[in-house]
């Protein structure tokens, strides 16, 4: 199927003579449904040859063109443009990719040429001037802060020592469902909060040793890391239009990015220089990493900065930029993975009940679930796998940077050129997925293909040297987490509505678009619409001693059950699948 496919290219056919291939309206020879113009280029013409480019439109270029969805609309352009394109938002050029092969030149064979990072001017205000791993542009320090976050902070024996975090939380958050839909019949429980609120407390404990929910500023730090997600995703006309650059100060960008800048670094300042004063006290200098989760992030990177004799590596504001880096890219990624999944396996109830018996079958006679069973719930990481897929939670891979000039499909591309990698619609691209627009986890069951940025028709998290350091963290995350919750309850829709009243379409925030549902979401990210009645869900605790009734015969007989103290608890709660992604300009990490 994918051998079928006709990429717009250039192919070499001697020196000095190229056949190009051009899915043009115009006369040539018939290629598939499309047409075939040959160009013949002589010896001794080396005018360069772009990528085809839609018209602009003068000072703005392409940008009109966005939308409220860009990843739908640069896949709309593709289809008639190619895989290979070149916009232009405002005065720069930008190369957008569409296809896995285009992405495997990009991400691959010409991964070192496109391994830098443009700079942002929210980028450099909110990151300490790019000093993270994410934003950094490439060269020595980007190698150093990379190296700290795969060797140190990210490796597989780190990534396992945190184990317990994940664990106990994932099961105070059990708790908490149980709690909230057993005070009433009628109770209503927000479980993408309740994932938001699991994602931030375990990222919190993993970088600062310490979660914040719960306490009196527990709020307030979760509104600053919704603003980060904001800030970091919104579009910001001076990148691209620099002579309007002006316009933050009449829109509020730049206000809002000043002040919580200055509110995160207090902050963060605040969480360094207790580690350090509590370093001091405790005269504990020195930090075992092979010590199980006795330090944090934080610890282990003041440890780094202490045994970097030359004192130019790792400075204050590397540290806080690393840590920003986990909120950043951790913790959106991880709990709209969550709530897409859920979305999805409410949705589909056959898929759900095939998970059911799985997980309960690998995890029966247990009370939680361990990080230990999940290596035989095989069909729980198809499931998740596949969200991925229909649902990347970064649908437009954070633009890339080319260091130097090289030639990408036969067409020649300069340095300093931007690249998009259109992770969501590649990872729709019915000539490398059958069916592309169903899910269906089963394609990924006795299948190689993975999400490691080997398979470049499925990159949610990049490829190559700017792939996400961080991916077998995100993903012992979501599938102890999920696991955890098909294992407890069984959900279904009130009043016997089916999966397929479900409204699955993206909807738009107040940064890229309103919502189309009027349900309260936050701000910065973007949901799929569902009818108000559609977003309770009728949920019981699992109780394996009971024979297994149908739904129906559960929703039935809860009163009899509850009287027999049999604890299955009934609970209607909202449920809002979101898109991590946002949906809008530039929404993802390295």
């Amino acid at each position: 199927m994918a051998a079928d496919k006709v990429d717009r290219t250039n192919v070499v056919i001697k020196e000095g003579l190229r056949l190009g291939v051009e899915d043009k309206d115009e006369a040539g020879v018939g290629v598939g449904d499309s047409k075939a113009v040959v160009r013949l280029e002589g010896e001794g013409n080396h005018k360069s040859l772009p990528p085809p480019s839609p018209p602009k439109l003068p000072i703005v270029g392409n940008l009109h063109q966005l939308g409220l969805f860009p990843h739908r609309t640069l896949r709309s352009l593709a289809q008639k443009y190619g895989p290979l394109m070149q916009l232009h938002f405002g005065s720069v050029p930008v190369l957008v990719v569409s296809s896995a092969v285009a992405a495997r030149e990009i991400m691959k064979t010409h991964d070192l040429a496109f391994s830098s990072r443009p700079k942002t001017i929210n980028g450099s205000k909110i990151v300490y001037d790019c000093k993270d791993v994410a934003f950094s542009p490439y060269g020595e320090h980007w190698r150093q802060v990379r190296s700290i976050c795969v060797v140190h902070l990210l490796s597989n024996r780190m990534v396992q020592s945190f184990r317990n975090v994940r664990e106990e939380e994932t099961a105070l958050m059990i708790e908490k469902i149980k709690n909230s839909s057993s005070s009433s019949s009628s109770s209503s429980v927000n479980l993408t909060d309740m994932f938001v609120t699991l994602t931030n407390d375990i990222v919190c404990r993993v970088a600062l040793g310490r979660k914040y929910s719960g306490t009196t500023g527990g709020k307030s730090f979760k509104e600053l890391l919704a603003t980060l997600g904001e800030l970091i995703g919104v579009f910001n006309v001076g990148d691209y239009i620099p002579w309007l650059v002006w316009m933050n100060r009449i829109n509020g960008l730049d206000a809002k990015v000043e002040k919580f800048s200055k509110v995160m670094d207090e902050f963060l300042e605040g969480v360094v220089e207790e580690h350090v004063d509590r370093r001091k006290r405790d005269n504990s200098y020195s930090v075992n990493i092979g010590n199980e989760n006795k330090h944090d992030f934080v610890d282990l990177l003041l440890q780094i900065q202490l045994e970097n004799t030359s004192g130019s590596l790792v400075h204050r504001d590397t540290i806080k930029a690393l840590i920003l880096d986990m909120f950043a890219a951790g913790t959106d990624t991880i709990f709209t993975t969550m709530v897409w999944t859920m979305a999805e396996l409410l949705k589909h109830p056959q898929i759900m009940k095939k998970l059911q018996n799985e997980v309960r079958e690998v995890a029966k006679g247990k009370l939680n679930i361990t990080e230990d069973d999940l290596v035989n719930m095989h069909y729980l990481k198809a499931v998740i796998k596949e969200s991925l897929r229909i649902h990347p939670p970064i649908p437009l891979l954070f633009p890339r940077e080319s260091v130097q000039e090289a030639k990408v499909m036969g067409y020649d591309i300069v340095a300093g050129r931007q690249v998009i990698v259109n992770a969501w619609a590649i990872a729709r691209d019915p000539f490398s997925w059958e069916d592309p627009e169903e899910f269906r986890p089963e394609r990924f069951l006795n299948s190689s293909i993975d999400f490691k940025g080997h398979d470049f028709e499925f990159i949610p998290f990049g490829a190559g040297r700017r792939g996400c350091p961080g991916t077998l963290f995100a993903m012992n995350v979501d599938e102890l987490v999920l696991a955890s919750v098909v294992h407890k309850f069984d959900l279904s829709l009130p009043d016997g509505s089916s999966g397929e009243d479900l409204d699955m379409t993206e909807a738009a925030d107040t940064t890229h678009g309103e919502p189309t549902d009027g349900s309260q979401i936050d701000e910065n990210l973007n949901e799929p619409t569902m009818d108000e009645k559609l977003a309770s869900l009728d949920v019981l605790e699992n109780n394996e001693n009971l024979n297994e009734p149908t739904m129906g015969e559960k929703l039935a007989s809860l009163n009899v059950l509850k009287n027999d103290e049999v604890k299955s608890l009934e609970k209607k709660r909202n449920f809002s699948a979101r898109d991590a992604s946002k949906c809008g300009f530039y929404s993802c990490f390295p």
